[in-house]
């Protein structure tokens, strides 16, 4: 049993600073929920983790916007994610209330404690609730283990393993998700981002592992190069047999109706420019080097060789240190 969560309205809006229209978010969210995908991120509450000026609609997640989503799809099939920094306690009731029922905690593994005060109060709100550890490929297995814990201990559902750098091998994803099995009983999921090409891949091996939740985005549409891809997901699924979302519409392959998801890719392609699928050369090079989207801006623009040296050596000092 796999739990699927589209990320487009979220993770796509890096790619259009989280410009899209109320009425294609409406029927993104709808037309998602239609083809049997179990949970819609529909973006971000009060912003992203770097301040962005003007952000739009998914990237400040208002509460009249939430409420016309809930007038379109059940609030048991939204979900809004944030980090702790941005909020505060009274956030959590507004968004309860306009209509979102899972919420994500972008954790970071320095300062957990107010995202860890703020889950509990979440879970005591009613929330379904997950912990995106970030980056975690550059984590250490042991902070990895005790943030584990202490998520769980705090009441998260599902402890997400975000491969923000879009750096991991699936062999590594089969061992981290193995490593957080042993220590918690919290379900765990996957986010993976597609800077190498191997989101696929690392999902197929999440869930090998016995992860059972993963993020996918329709076409890709994420920061950088994206993350997995929902179309190619949900084929996977459905050739495998692992179709059995409990909410699916029963398409022609199985529960989740790809057809539906298709078409849905099509509108996005033809009419959200920045949703068409991308590689960017220096998103290649910062999954190499396991380096972060924030240090794109360290790299020569206009020359992927000399990109290719800077990260290398923007790796050298960061080993050093």
């Amino acid at each position: 049993m796999v739990t699927n969560l589209d990320v487009t309205l979220r993770d796509g809006g890096y790619r259009n600073n989280f410009g899209f229209s109320l009425e294609y978010a409406l029927h993104h969210a709808r037309e998602s929920v239609a083809a049997g995908v179990e949970w819609v991120e529909i973006g971000y509450r009060k912003g992203s983790f770097q301040p962005k000026p003007d952000l739009g609609l998914t990237g400040t997640g208002a509460d009249d916007y939430i409420r016309a989503v809930a007038e379109v799809v059940p609030p048991e099939r939204i979900c809004m994610i944030l980090h702790p920094k941005n909020i505060v306690d009274d956030d959590l009731t507004q968004m309860f209330e306009a209509g979102v029922r899972l919420v994500r905690f972008c954790l970071p593994s320095g300062t957990p404690e107010p995202g860890l005060a703020m889950l509990r109060k979440a879970a005591d709100i009613g929330f379904t609730t997950t912990v995106n550890i970030t980056r975690v490929s550059q984590l250490d297995r042991k902070r990895l283990v005790a943030l584990s814990g202490l998520s769980e201990d705090a009441g998260a559902d599902v402890i997400y393993l975000a491969d923000s750098n879009g750096s991991l091998l699936p062999d590594e994803v089969s061992r981290l998700v193995t490593l957080v099995r042993s220590v918690t009983g919290s379900a765990i999921g996957l986010h993976a981002h597609n800077n190498l090409g191997l989101a696929l891949a690392n999902a197929i091996a999440a869930v090998e592992a016995g992860a059972t939740w993963i993020d996918s985005s329709v076409l890709g549409m994420g920061k950088g190069p994206g993350n997995l891809i929902t179309e190619q997901w949900l084929a996977y699924l459905a050739r495998t047999g692992r179709t059995t979302a409990p909410h699916g519409q029963g398409g022609s392959y199985g529960s989740y109706d790809l057809g539906r998801v298709l078409t849905l890719a099509h509108r996005m392609e033809s009419e959200i420019p920045e949703a068409r699928p991308s590689l960017p050369l220096p998103d290649l090079v910062l999954g190499h080097f396991d380096l972060s989207v924030e240090e794109r801006a360290k790299l020569p623009a206009d020359h992927i060789g000399a990109a290719f040296s800077a990260a290398r050596e923007l790796t050298s000092v960061a080993v050093a240190a």
